[in-house]
């Protein structure tokens, strides 16, 4: 039990941020049908989540970054496609 890591912690956020972000994009992509783009980043899912599984395995204590990493994830994600759509709607509006 006294192997945690918090370099290991740190990553296992960036990864499940990361995983969270990529699971909007690749929602998108099957919504707009893009069967290419979708896989890619369904493949990325799972190699970034295949490395948090591994760890918190290990040790229970990395699943608190795991879950707070896919909380930023998911946050950031919606916020940044409300932030596009904004600016689209913008842009498509004064042209």
């Amino acid at each position: 039990m006294d192997d945690f890591s918090w370099a290991v912690a740190l990553l296992v956020f960036a990864a499940y941020t990361s995983i969270d972000w990529l699971f909007t994009i690749y929602t998108i992509a099957i919504v707009e049908r893009n069967k290419f783009r979708a896989a890619n980043f369904g493949v990325g899912i799972y190699i970034l989540g295949a490395f948090g599984v591994i760890n918190y395995v290990g040790d229970w204590r990395y699943v608190i970054p795991m879950c707070l990493g896919g909380w930023v994830g998911t946050y950031v994600s919606v916020w940044h496609e409300t932030v596009k759509d904004k600016r689209n709607a913008t842009v498509k509006g004064t042209g």
